[in-house]
């Protein structure tokens, strides 16, 4: 997992690129294995299934697959296949793969993921998007893609320090397109990508040509705001109210105290991520492997393991949540996790940037407030696929980028 070591004149330039394979050491592997079979299993209720968390009995499947059917050396090869690179942004230290595109005109584009996911989010969308030709669409649809692991995810790291909330994040992500040669580009995120996508156009609205956004945040910022609406939007509404009160606590208020565990334990950093692709795939009542492939999640759950990033990962939604309201004078009687963001995405103001918006079943984008928020010219909403949609239903995203990017040239 070392970078090469490129110097000028015997000096390490902090702006360098260098070039990086996954190479996880064996005797971590087996630190794993071992760890996995000395799991100590809680006990459970009977008869409650999926309602109080992951039931024993599918955890204990699932585990014992990770430790006997499961082989990262496969799956670790198989991201190696794409060109990964570290540099230092800012202090940053920022891991990316850059796939360019055979098509030389394609468009630059800068994918970013959420939590709990990784760079192996996009795998099944990066040869329709940078190769199109070679899987049946249009040459002219191309592009070179830019897929970076964010601040405290994965290889980026570890965190420069506090304050890495979407805005710094942007700031980075803009300067790594910078120090790539893309002087205009397309940005798409997804989830944490969605609020850093709209803060990389506000900050560089001259070299972003259009956003790209599913799974995006909305809020009722003023008094009216949820005056007439929909039925669809007035669930859309109390889904994000309601939605897992107990994980944006632990990530938004305590994110180091709940690391300890994860970190200690896979079984508990893998139940941890699993909930969530139990809850936010589609249909919610399937188990997540019949959405998603289930060594595909386990390659994810394993980068978090492997990269002993349960804490750092999950201080993105302690800035937008609890640094910035605290910061604005604290919490006050009602206050939620997401009144940080809301007062974020006020004091931002409107975008200017052409932003699509792609709704699943499980987003709660409300469409008058992104609308508000940012300059949609585009809106399309799915009959399926749920939040990891780049997993789920690859090509139902990938047509859409196509689409939306065919039109801003």
């Amino acid at each position: 997992m070392t970078p090469g070591n490129d110097t000028t004149h015997g000096i390490r330039t902090a702006s360098a690129i260098h070039p990086f394979r996954i190479a996880i050491p064996q005797d971590r592997l087996d630190d794993l294995h071992a760890r996995l079979a000395a799991t100590r299993w809680p006990a459970e209720l009977p008869g409650v299934g999926w309602s109080r968390g992951v039931p024993v009995t599918y955890l204990r499947d699932l585990t014992d697959h990770w430790r006997t059917g499961y082989d990262w050396r496969a799956h670790e090869a198989a991201l190696n296949a794409h060109p990964q690179f570290l540099t230092t942004v800012d202090g940053q230290n920022l891991h990316f793969l850059h796939v360019r595109s055979p098509e030389p005109d394609a468009t630059p584009l800068i994918l970013l993921h959420g939590w709990p996911g990784s760079v192996v989010d996009f795998l099944d969308v990066i040869g329709p998007l940078s190769d199109p030709r070679a899987h049946g669409g249009d040459p002219a649809g191309a592009f070179h893609l830019v897929i970076p692991s964010l601040p405290g995810f994965g290889f980026s790291t570890p965190l420069a320090g506090p304050g890495m909330n979407a805005a710094r994040m942007a700031t980075v992500l803009t300067e790594l397109m910078s120090r790539l040669g893309y002087a205009r580009y397309g940005v798409q995120g997804y989830d944490t990508g969605s609020w850093i996508a709209p803060e990389m156009g506000r900050q560089a609205p001259d070299r972003v040509i259009g956003i790209h956004v599913n799974a995006m945040v909305t809020f009722p910022l003023e008094e009216g705001d949820t005056d007439g609406l929909t039925d669809t939007e007035q669930r859309r509404r109390q889904s994000m109210q309601d939605f897992n009160d107990g994980y944006l606590r632990c990530n938004s208020q305590r994110p180091q105290t709940v690391a300890y565990a994860l970190t200690d334990s896979p079984v508990g950093q893998l139940a941890w991520i699993v909930e969530k692709f139990k809850e936010l795939t589609d249909p919610e009542d399937a188990l997540p492997e019949d959405v998603v492939d289930r060594d595909r999640m386990l390659t994810n759950v394993s980068l978090y393991w492997f990269t002993g990033t349960a804490a750092s990962a999950a201080q993105v939604y302690y800035e937008e949540m609890s640094a910035t309201t605290w910061a604005e004078g604290g919490a006050t009687d009602g206050a939620t996790e997401w009144d940080g963001v809301q007062d974020d995405w006020a004091a931002g103001g409107r975008g200017t940037v052409p932003t699509a918006v792609l709704v699943s079943t499980h987003d709660v984008t409300v469409r008058r407030w992104a609308e508000r928020d940012h300059h949609v010219v585009r809106w399309t909403e799915l009959d399926r696929g749920g939040h990891f949609l780049a997993m789920e239903a690859p090509e139902l995203l990938v047509r859409d980028v196509r689409e939306f990017f065919g039109t801003t040239h």
